[in-house]
């Protein structure tokens, strides 16, 4: 059975569509109308192994922010969906990456229970079109929809571009790790045999 999903959302800020294939070929098309939140969403499609189609358009003419934000609520909807009930998943996972002078670690637990821990020391000011204090806006909307517990921190950066991009690497890597499927696991992973 495809772990897949398409899930739209259309409202008077944003309108937007995701399909996801947690188990696809690597394959990406991704357009939310924010050059470097392409970037990162690239980053995060690339290292995770999706495959991942982000077709978003939103009012950017006041800001990115609904745009970002809806993105994420949108891919948590869909990656919930792709997992389902989570039997078979290892459900947990980590990763550090780094990026030059930058250093990321991301934890993931696939648990039903949403929740964000984001520390980033760096403050994170528009890089292009991105303003970059909309990262944890976007983790907190996948994390919560997506029904996962996540803690994203940056541990050493300087520059902006790699800090955001080494922490959406971790993340993604971070996903790859809780999201394949454990021979061992022949069950839901959980002592209550439910993710929630």
């Amino acid at each position: 059975m495809a772990r897949a999903a398409l899930i739209t959302r259309k409202t008077k800020e944003t309108d937007i569509q995701i399909e996801l294939n947690i188990d696809g070929s690597n394959k990406s098309s991704i357009d939310t109308g924010i050059g470097f939140f392409d970037h990162l969403l690239d980053a995060l499609q690339k290292h995770a192994g999706f495959d991942l189609i982000v077709k978003a358009q939103g009012d950017l003419h006041i800001d990115g922010h609904h745009t970002v934000e809806d993105v994420g609520i949108v891919l948590g909807q869909a990656l919930a969906q792709a997992v389902g009930d989570g039997k078979g998943i290892a459900r947990f996972g980590h990763a550090y990456c780094p990026l030059d002078e930058s250093l990321a670690r991301a934890v993931v637990d696939v648990s039903g229970r949403p929740f964000l821990h984001f520390h980033c020391p760096l403050a994170l000011t528009r890089i292009g079109a991105f303003d970059g204090e909309l990262y944890e806006e976007f983790l907190r909307a996948f994390a919560m929809n997506a029904r996962v517990t996540l803690h994203v921190e940056l541990l050493h950066g300087a520059n902006r571009h790699h800090a955001l991009e080494a922490m959406s690497k971790a993340l993604a890597r971070a996903l790859r790790m809780a999201l394949k499927t454990d021979d061992g696991e022949r069950g839901v992973p959980s002592t209550k045999g439910v993710l929630l």
